[in-house]
């Protein structure tokens, strides 16, 4: 929305002058299911921007948060920036602060800054380029439905992922377009598609899902919606020539998998239509 008011919006990330900036809000009701700990929501808070910067194909540098609650408990303030803290050593961040307010829900909006020379942008895909994504699909649609059932312990591991900084990092030169899958998959992929005026056709059997779906979904209907429309599992989807990426594949330190072509028009699974559908922040 904003791409059309605001000069440098439209991707994960702002970048100026080789600053990379960017800030997510996350609330209570629809991002902290009943169980999540405030350790996972400071590494998830915080985790969300990182994976922003890891798009734009940029190093993290620093962030800090805003953290708004009805009261303050100082042993949840504690664990939320132990769990603020632990992402960002994670990915060779600081976390270096915020700031407090009273709120009537539990709130957090988490800002992260990086650097880059060579930012990767959304558009840039040309037809014929393969797309690929990192890591795993479904995990936080997994998260869920273990929260849902009571398995708190599961959830909050599951909720707890890895920005993938490293790896944006080796894409950038690499990569023709990318962004993080945190609207899920298929939205990403046509907001790729919009992006760079192409289309993708994908294979549903090469989509790479975590075995953590598995374990929960009832039949491949919910396998398929937890893996590719359920959103917020922020991992990288990006496009290159083949020989290109497969040329670098064991620079990358995490697994890559390649879905799919980059085509003239239209976003398919399997040759059918893939719906534009995903996550609703």
């Amino acid at each position: 929305m904003l791409a059309g008011w605001v000069g440098g919006a439209g991707d994960d990330a702002a970048v100026i002058d080789g600053l990379v900036l960017t800030t997510d809000m996350l609330h209570e009701r629809t991002d902290f299911p009943t169980g999540t700990t405030r350790y996972t929501a400071g590494w998830r808070a915080i985790g969300a921007s990182l994976s922003d910067v890891a798009a734009m194909g940029a190093s993290a540098t620093a962030a800090v948060a805003a953290y708004g609650a009805p009261t303050f408990d100082p042993a949840e303030i504690e664990a939320f920036v132990d769990g603020a803290s632990d992402v960002c050593e994670a990915t060779g961040a600081a976390y270096v602060g915020g700031d407090l307010d009273n709120h009537d829900e539990f709130t957090v909006a988490g800002t992260v800054v990086g650097r880059t020379d060579d930012p990767v942008f959304r558009h840039g895909a040309s037809p014929g380029d393969a797309v690929y994504v990192t890591g795993t699909l479904g995990r936080t649609g997994a998260a869920i439905r273990e929260f849902e059932r009571g398995n708190a312990d599961r959830g909050n591991d599951l909720f707890q992922f890895e920005p993938r900084i490293a790896a944006g990092r080796r894409l950038a030169g690499v990569a023709s377009a990318m962004m993080d899958s945190s609207d899920g998959l298929a939205r990403s992929l046509h907001q790729l598609a919009e992006a760079s005026d192409c289309g993708f056709d994908v294979s549903w059997d090469r989509l790479p899902v975590d075995p953590s779906v598995d374990a929960v979904a009832a039949d491949e209907a919910e396998r398929r919606e937890l893996s590719t429309f359920f959103g917020e599992d922020f991992e990288l989807v990006f496009t290159g020539p083949r020989a290109v990426v497969e040329a670098n594949r064991e620079a990358i330190d995490t697994p890559i998998t390649r879905i799919g072509t980059v085509t003239d028009g239209g976003v398919l699974a399997d040759g059918d239509p893939l719906p534009d559908r995903g996550y609703t922040h």
